[in-house]
């Protein structure tokens, strides 16, 4: 059955035997994910992995307006291009 142990840890850390962590995997990382508690498996009472909770995920970027500082603007918008810019015109 897991129990708590001292360790390096802040809080207390629930320790697994690896035959118990191989039999409850999932259940167990569904656990460390819920309450953000590590896990330390063992093998005869000798420290093999920690399971820990991941890092918070950073929110992703938004893309609308990620172009915003990258143009610049040259010149009239609104003023339209001159005839004689356009040699077609001239036909």
């Amino acid at each position: 059955m897991a129990r708590k142990k001292k360790s390096p840890f802040p809080q207390a850390i629930t320790t697994v035997s690896i035959s118990q962590f191989k039999a409850r995997c999932l259940g167990l990382i569904d656990q460390v994910k819920r309450t953000g508690q590590p896990i330390l498996v063992t093998r005869r009472g000798e420290p093999m992995a920690t399971v820990c909770p991941p890092e918070p995920a950073e929110p992703e970027a938004s893309w609308l307006g990620s172009a915003a500082t990258t143009g610049r603007i040259t010149g009239d918008l609104v003023d339209p291009v001159a005839s004689s810019d356009w040699e077609v015109l001239d036909s």
